[in-house]
Order: structure tokens, then C-alpha cells, then sequence
């Protein structure tokens, strides 16, 4: 019995020790912050760089007209035409009633007659007094007196046709009529409204030149020349286009401090609806040297980006000057981060300068827009620059 119990200590001694050997074993003696993080790097690419200017512009019709009534106000009788109908000048638009404008005209007319028939009535007699003055029959005051007349009445003729003229433009307020070969864009008011003078009840646009406007900060005046070529991005369509500057204005607008600039487009088969935003993209300079790292690569502070370059198995923060930045990618010069340089795009953030990691190499992509066609390696950017 007392061999059964000293068998029994000593195989759990036995097996105590193999446990605490065991234990010993698996715990960690490295310190955790010695221990290579894992990080995930990619080799800095070289390229071309040029800087860019981005900015939102709108596409305006070439010509644009409100089209209602200027001298009366009436009821409209008709509208002829509806938004997107093709029109040509001189077209009948609307028309309104005009009982009471077509009655003042008659009456202007009738008016202008009777005065003409005095007139002339006023001047004969005039003449005839005017004749018997070498005889003697009529004194000089008397003679004066009928050509006062006659030319009192002639004023008063004048007068009469220019309420004709006034009466007949109201007449002519009652039919409106395209001013231009165009398309009709906005119909406002219906048979049966009451308009006033001013009030448009059509509007017809002309887009066969759309109008790029733009502006821009006075800064990039020097950048904006007449008959540079610029890109543009029409976001109602997704068409891009490229065209020189047509005109830029030769002052800056007092209250924004911008120059305005425009871009003439000629649209024959009326693709781009007016009104509609575009983004119009203008190179500046020339094509240097660069160094392209992905943005999300780096922190950008102050027009400086910070970023990890792995140099063996230890990662080092760098602080770089920027060139700029497009399409997702931070353009570095080469002196100051060598093209083929491992930069750290995934584990950053739990980084200190001079901390060991463990890298992995970032599979490439395929580019999309790779192909037997191939692109320009120039890529601009506008760094700081919001659209």
C-alpha cells in the first residue's frame, strides 16, 4: 500500500514537472514591439508629371430669347408650340387678344387722316392768302396767322403717326414670332393666362454653338489664352471634347476676383443640352520627370506628404515635397524618392519611424485601359485645386 502511494507521488511529480517544462515553453519572450509588423509595399513607379487646372463651367446656348409681350398686357389666345419643337425665324409662337390694341389702331389711323385732311386744308389756304399779298388784298399778320396754322396742323399730323406707329407695335405685341432659327426650350404659360409686358411665355435657344463658360481665379489669367486647347467633360452626356479657348475677358469681376473665359463648340446635330454642367481641364507647362506613388499611400500636410519607405526589413518615415496629384496618384520628384523605391500602402497607420516589418509585395493590377492602342505616360494633376 505504502509503495502504491509513493509510486502515485512520484509519477505525479513526474508529470507536474513535464507540465511546467511543457508551459515554459510556449510563452513569448520577445518583446511584442520587436516583433516585424506586417505591412504591404509597392515599388514607386517613374512617370511624367504636368500640372493641370480643373474647374466647373456651365454649356450655354449660342444665342438664347425670351420671347412674350414688351408693350401690352392681354389674355393669350394660343400657343403653338411646346418644349424640344424645332422652330424657324419668323414662326408664329402665340398669340394674344387684342380687341382693345386693334380698336386704338383704327382709331389712331382715323385720327392721323382727319388731321392730314386739315393740314392740307390749312396749307392751301395759306397759299392762296399768301398770293394776294403783292395786290395788296391781305395784310402780312393775316398771311402769318394761316401759314401758323398750317404749320400747327402739320405738327399735329406728325404727332397722330407716331401714336400710329406706338398703336401698330401693339398690334404687332399680339403675334409673337420666333426671332431666330432655334429649338423652343421652356413653355411658361397656357391659352387663357393673363401675361403682362416682360412676362415670357416661350423661349427658344439656339444650339447649333454651345457656349463653354467658365471662371476662373485671376491667378491662372496668364494660364487662359485665346486659342489654347483645353478638355472637357460634359456630365449630362459623358462626352468628352477637346477645343481652344474662344475668348477671355479683359478684366477680373470685382466682387469674386475671376476671369471669365469661353470655349465655342460647334454642336450641329445638337448632342449637348444647354445648362448643363461641364468640366473643362487645362494643361499648364511643360512635362517633367516624376516619381508616382498611390495618394493613398501617403498623408498630405502643408503641400508635403508623409509617407514609409522600406529600406531592408526596417520601415522610415519621409516627409517629401509634392508635384502634384491625379486620378488617385501622389507625383513625387525623383530626386527626392527614387523611382523602384518600396513605399507602404496597407499597415501604415500602426507605424513609428525605424519600426522592423515584414513585407509584402502588392500584386500589380491590371490597367484597365491597357491595350494594343497604349496611353500617354504623361499625367497631370492640380494639387489642392477643388473642382
Amino acid at each position: 500500500m505504502v509503495v502504491g502511494i509513493l509510486g502515485a507521488a512520484v509519477l505525479l511529480s513526474v508529470v507536474t514537472v513535464l507540465l511546467s517544462v511543457r508551459a515554459s515553453h510556449r510563452v513569448n519572450h520577445v518583446p511584442l514591439a520587436a516583433s516585424p509588423r506586417p505591412v504591404t509595399v509597392e515599388a514607386a513607379a517613374s512617370t511624367q508629371y504636368r500640372d493641370s487646372r480643373s474647374y466647373v463651367g456651365a454649356v450655354a446656348p449660342w444665342i438664347e430669347a425670351s420671347v412674350g409681350p414688351q408693350f401690352i398686357s392681354a389674355y393669350v389666345l394660343t400657343v403653338g408650340v411646346r418644349p424640344g419643337a424645332p422652330v424657324s425665324k419668323g414662326e408664329v409662337l402665340a398669340t394674344l387678344d387684342c380687341a382693345d390694341p386693334s380698336a386704338a389702331t383704327r382709331a389712331a389711323e382715323m385720327q392721323s387722316k382727319a388731321v392730314d385732311a386739315r393740314m392740307r386744308a390749312a396749307m392751301d389756304e395759306a397759299a392762296r392768302i399768301a398770293s394776294m399779298l403783292d395786290g395788296g388784298f391781305v395784310s402780312p399778320n393775316e398771311s402769318e396767322q394761316k401759314s401758323a396754322v398750317g404749320a400747327s396742323e402739320q405738327a399735329q399730323l406728325q404727332a397722330a403717326k407716331a401714336n400710329l406707329v406706338r398703336a401698330s407695335l401693339d398690334v404687332r405685341d399680339c403675334v409673337l414670332r420666333a426671332p431666330f432659327d432655334g429649338e423652343v426650350a421652356t413653355r411658361t404659360f397656357d391659352p387663357g393666362a393673363f401675361v403682362h409686358p416682360g412676362a415670357s411665355i416661350v423661349s427658344v435657344v439656339d444650339r447649333s454653338t454651345v457656349r463653354v463658360t467658365v471662371d476662373a481665379p485671376e491667378k491662372d489669367f496668364g494660364a487662359l489664352a485665346p486659342g489654347t486647347v483645353v478638355r472637357i467633360e460634359v456630365l449630362a452626356t459623358g462626352a468628352t471634347i477637346s477645343a481652344p479657348i474662344s475668348r477671355r475677358a479683359p478684366k477680373a469681376d470685382p466682387r469674386t476676383r475671376t476671369i471669365h473665359f469661353e470655349v465655342d463648340v460647334a454642336d450641329p446635330d445638337r448632342r449637348f443640352p444647354v445648362d448643363t454642367t461641364a468640366l473643362v481641364h487645362v494643361d499648364v507647362g511643360a512635362a517633367v520627370p516624376a516619381t508616382a506613388v498611390p495618394l493613398y499611400a501617403a498623408t498630405l500636410e502643408s503641400g508635403k506628404a508623409r509617407l514609409f519607405v522600406v529600406d531592408g526589413d526596417v520601415a522610415h518615415a519621409r516627409t517629401l515635397p509634392i508635384l502634384g496629384e491625379s486620378a488617385g496618384e501622389l507625383y513625387l520628384p525623383p530626386a527626392a524618392l527614387a523611382p523602384g523605391t518600396n513605399v507602404v500602402v496597407e499597415g501604415r497607420e500602426l507605424l513609428s519611424d525605424g519600426d522592423p516589418v515584414r513585407a509584402r509585395v502588392q500584386a500589380e493590377q491590371p490597367d484597365a485601359g491597357s491595350g494594343d492602342e497604349g496611353g500617354s505616360p504623361i499625367r497631370g494633376g492640380g494639387y489642392g485645386r477643388p473642382l
